[in-house]
């Protein structure tokens, strides 16, 4: 038996050297990633595509940063490419533990529990948008099993941009100055207003809405430090004003994993009320608010992230081998049938050097069925942690090597796991080069 495991590992080992040497010329493996999380709308629906306060953004006009995106034709240039040549998306992405039908699918909503799922492969019986330690019912979780958990105890860094947290001042008084990284704070709690000290860089307007629901770190002890609102919070460092994020960027210190949440204005989960924004005027002439909610909603989405992937693209993490990934939390109603089934999908897109090449001159389209578990699944091969396991439901499905080139995401090792694995590479290898 001992022989037999031997061999089994000298032949798997020699499989895989062969297969990454060969996928190796394709891309590197990923090195940085940067996740910013969207809000509440669909990637396509049933009805109502786009007209009312629920619509769909594929294909819908008032999305064209990430429609022009996904079909080819975003001709803005970064780095002396086309953004749309580093970019491939998900068509069958669904909201989790979602079925073709809905039927019998458990709700996994409203948005928290979408986020814990992202950590840690399950909502951990979380149901509700509450805070961490509010009281009653807080949603603080104690496990050290998920994802941030250990990249901490293997030494991998990670950090938490959020959009509203850390200005100086606070309600009608809060400003544009960011506190010194001395006076951070792990932000447990909401932060929402307006005052006319403040006004958004993306959008102009002077209100403010920070989620603590939008921060899946914040709900597991050994990433949020406890119940501790203040600077000396060990773990207040890791949490930084998304207007960090330039800076971080332009000096290479932003972390090997970085979760990005805009506030709820520019994430597309709430519209702005009596703002004088405009976006595209050719298309939205008069200025958002003079449309539905639904319509607001994605254009304050698709111009925050007209502007911020760019400045992310430019970076010296970005283009060693750095991925941006866009997710969305949850499927939505569109007043018919059932949002947990397969014609509700939510977008999944991935922008990176290492990205699966473009089809026919198009962004390359994956129809494999994904949930947040393949996003989980896919950041524990990227940081090799778990010990070759996978989080809870992160074990029952596909990562996302799909909407990469071949060798980008390396699974862990094993004896017989990476044999299967060597062989998987090479089978990805062939199809992929077969499309060319």
């Amino acid at each position: 038996m001992m022989q037999v495991r031997r061999f089994a590992f000298v032949i798997s080992t020699c499989v895989v050297a062969s297969a990454l040497a060969d996928l190796h010329a394709d891309a590197g493996p990923i090195q940085t990633v940067f996740v910013i999380a969207m809000e509440n709308t669909n990637w396509t629906q049933n009805a109502n595509q786009f007209s009312g306060g629920q619509q769909q953004i594929f294909n819908n006009p008032t999305a064209p940063f990430l429609n022009n995106l996904v079909n080819g034709t975003l001709a803005t240039m970064v780095n002396g490419q086309t953004i749309a040549s580093q970019t491939a998306y998900a068509s069958a992405y669904h909201n989790v533990l979602a079925t073709p039908t809905g039927a019998g699918a458990p709700s996994i909503h409203p948005s928290e529990p979408n986020y814990i799922w992202s950590e840690a492969g399950s909502n951990l019986g979380v149901t509700t948008d509450n805070t961490p330690f509010q009281s009653p019912n807080g949603t603080n979780q104690t496990t050290t099993d998920h994802l941030s958990g250990y990249l901490q105890t293997a030494g991998k860094t990670w950090k938490s941009y959020q959009e509203g947290i850390d200005l100086a001042g606070s309600g009608s008084s809060k400003t544009n100055t960011v506190l010194p990284q001395s006076q951070w704070t792990v932000p447990l709690n909401n932060i929402a207003g307006t005052s006319a000290s403040y006004t958004n860089p993306y959008n102009g307007s002077h209100q403010y809405d920070y989620a603590t629901k939008h921060c899946p770190t914040c709900f597991f002890t050994d990433t949020n430090g406890g119940n501790n609102t203040t600077s000396s919070n060990p773990l207040s460092s890791h949490y930084a004003p998304l207007e960090q994020l330039q800076t971080d960027l332009t000096n290479n210190t932003v972390a090997q994993y970085n979760w990005i949440t805009p506030d709820q204005f520019n994430d597309m989960h709430s519209n702005l009320t009596g703002s004088t924004f405009t976006y595209h005027s050719n298309l939205l002439a008069g200025g958002v608010q003079t449309f539905t909610s639904g319509a607001a909603k994605i254009a304050q989405g698709d111009n925050f992230l007209s502007m911020i992937i760019p400045m992310i693209m430019a970076s010296q993490a970005y283009q060693n081998d750095g991925a941006i990934i866009l997710w969305w939390d949850e499927s939505e109603p569109d007043g018919t049938g059932n949002t947990n089934d397969f014609n509700h999908t939510i977008p999944e897109i991935v922008i990176s050097p290492d990205a699966h090449p473009n089809v026919g001159g198009k962004p390359y389209n994956s129809t494999i069925n994904f949930t947040h578990s393949a996003d989980l699944r896919t950041m524990e091969e990227i940081f090799g942690v778990g010990g070759g396991t996978f989080l809870r439901d992160a074990a029952n499905g596909p990562d996302l090597s799909d909407l990469f080139a071949a060798g980008s995401i390396v699974p862990e090792p094993s004896t017989w796991g990476t044999l299967l694995s060597g062989l998987a590479m090479i089978g990805i290898a062939v199809r992929r080069r077969a499309r060319r």
